[in-house]
């Protein structure tokens, strides 16, 4: 079969021999909180990014569901481009068959394809990642027509499926089958951001005599647009600001860096609800945004954040603007907005009851 370039490079893969993997949950679900009988839910995602056996925020909401009374296995399609999706159909197959599976879960569209084309008895929940349904970022400044292949991949999905949850309003936009549609973002883990700017800079090898700034994303990746940031580099200098960029780190070591520097900058041309802004929240870092996805909803006009538009001199402005502030009240707004992850875990909990009752 002819590889596809396209979603090798969307999906950013490694060439990995086994064509998937399984993890079955080590987290015990509190049946006493729940008297109900356990769900069981089977996560079907891609397992070949290049520094991660799981995408994190896969994990932490697969933890979470776990504190709600749902128990979640991973089945971790391995394997290039769309050959590499197609030959685990078969393989997803055979597994749900020998396992009691009361729902299936699938992460982005291509991997809801192929939980799809196994033709399962359970009820298909899919949720759309952004990528899927906004399409990719060409180039700075560029963003591709709205027909590209994996966003026609999106709509042709629908109808087979029983619910679609988007993270934010602009990949909702992409679902025309509004009766099974839901926005939903990612939770935050407030246990691990504690809001009290521990500092770690000893740690982190980072000098008590300068301010930081932290980029998180991918600095080639054309959609995270590090270039716009460096472009204000000698102008930040100026007022003692450095640019740190350490992807990739452990999501340990993110906690840390969150705690300590000053200030994080999301310079992303498209996004859905990127986590990096709630977790700089939860921990009351301040932070400058672009005005993608769902960030301006969250942030809303809370204490130690700005939103900016895609010219420098603001960018700028408004990164001097949030360093002059003298309180970040980000962590009192996730609260307030509900984003943790145990009020995320009961919403989708109730998506997948309302998915079991439909099927």
């Amino acid at each position: 079969m002819k590889r596809s370039n396209f979603i090798d490079e969307t999906l950013m893969e490694d060439a990995d021999e086994g064509t998937f993997a399984i993890e079955f949950s080590k987290n015990k679900t509190l049946t006493n909180s729940f008297p109900e009988k356990t769900i069981n839910v089977l996560f079907v995602s891609s397992g070949n990014l290049k520094n991660f056996d799981l995408a994190p925020f896969i994990r932490v909401q697969g933890e979470s569901l776990a504190q709600v009374g749902i128990n979640v296995t991973y089945f971790k399609i391995k394997g290039k481009g769309s050959s590499g999706y197609i030959n685990n159909i078969e393989n997803l197959k055979k597994f749900i068959k020998e396992n009691d599976f009361d729902l299936i879960h699938a992460h982005f569209t291509l991997s809801g394809w192929v939980a799809a084309l196994t033709f399962p008895k359970q009820p298909l929940v899919l949720s759309l990642m952004g990528t899927d349904a906004l399409g990719r970022v060409k180039s700075q400044w560029k963003i591709t027509k709205i027909f590209n292949h994996l966003t026609m991949l999106t709509y042709f999905i629908q109808p087979f499926v029983q619910k679609i949850i988007s993270k934010s309003q602009n990949i909702d936009n992409h679902v025309w089958l509004k009766n099974k549609s839901y926005i939903l973002p990612n939770g935050v883990d407030l246990s691990k951001f504690d809001g009290k700017r521990t500092d770690y800079k000893e740690e982190l090898n980072l000098s008590r005599d300068k301010k930081y700034i932290l980029f998180l994303g991918k600095k080639d990746d054309r959609n995270k647009n590090f270039q716009f940031l460096k472009e204000i580099e000698e102008d930040l200098k100026v007022h003692n600001f450095q640019i740190i960029a350490p992807y990739p780190i452990s999501h340990s070591s993110t906690i840390k860096y969150l705690s300590t520097v000053d200030m994080v900058v999301v310079c992303s041309m498209q996004e859905g609800s990127p986590n990096v802004v709630k977790e700089a929240m939860a921990s009351n870092c301040k932070g400058v945004f672009t005005d993608v996805g769902d960030i301006r909803e969250v942030v809303g006009n809370t204490p130690g954040y700005a939103i900016t538009s895609f010219n420098k001199s603001d960018l700028l402005k408004k990164i001097l603007k949030v360093d002059a502030m003298s309180i970040c009240k980000g962590r009192e707004r996730l609260i307030q907005k509900k984003l943790d992850t145990q009020n995320i875990a009961l919403r989708l909990k109730s998506i997948y009851l309302d998915a079991l009752k439909s099927k």
